[in-house]
């Protein structure tokens, strides 16, 4: 590897970089996604939504404190404002928790452009290399221009290579904030769903009282 990577050139240095930048990345994705993974507690949200139902807000508090779940969070943060706008609370924190998932998405996706183009440049490079050397050494040393096809083919493997084991990650990560998000928008919606129905009967009153009330 040592011996490939020496004979690929200088663009293996930033192709090198390329890849522990991804690699990096990658890592730090799982473990987060891993973490999330272990926060799921779908039990927990369902006994917090009947809570919701019956409007025992205090309950609700005391069964979610110390929860991490983002769904969670999201639909705290929504109780917590109730009285003031539910619906943009939860849009508020639901947009948050989806940006802190969506964090280094844009430095894999720059690898897996990147890397292929310093295949290209490094390719381009070793033929220019090749040419230069059959122009001094002529058809006679076509050993002196291997060299340079050679490099042209290693850096555009190698750019190719990181580019093709970061986009499978990548991918299966924007799976996971696409399910994050409806999952957030699933449970919103059943919360926005709870509260317009506990509010109902008081509306009613309302209306019932303006209707008594002589003008």
């Amino acid at each position: 590897m040592i011996e490939i990577f020496k004979n690929g050139g200088p663009v293996m240095y930033p192709l090198l970089l390329c890849s522990v930048i991804s690699l990096t990345v990658i890592i730090e994705r799982a473990f987060f996604w891993v973490a999330v993974g272990m926060r799921k507690n779908k039990d927990l949200i369902h006994e917090m939504l009947d809570l919701c139902e019956k409007g025992d807000w205090e309950s609700v508090r005391k069964k979610v404190t110390g929860s991490k779940n983002y769904v969670i969070k999201v639909l705290v943060t929504g109780i917590v404002h109730r009285e003031y706008s539910l619906v943009k609370a939860m849009e508020q924190a639901g947009a948050e928790e989806i940006r802190n998932m969506r964090q280094y998405m844009g430095i894999l996706d720059t690898m897996i452009t990147v890397s292929p183009l310093l295949g290209i440049f490094g390719t381009v490079l070793g033929i220019i290399s090749s040419f230069d050397m059959l122009g001094q050494a002529g058809i006679g040393d076509p050993v002196a221009v291997t060299g340079g096809i050679a490099q042209a083919l290693i850096t555009t493997a190698s750019g190719l290579g990181i580019a093709i084991i970061t986009v499978f990650p990548y991918n299966y990560f924007n799976s996971r904030i696409e399910r994050a998000a409806l999952n957030i928008e699933k449970y919103a919606t059943s919360l926005e769903i709870v509260y317009e129905r506990l509010l109902s009967p008081s509306k009613q009153t309302l209306k019932e009282g303006n209707r008594e009330t002589p003008p």
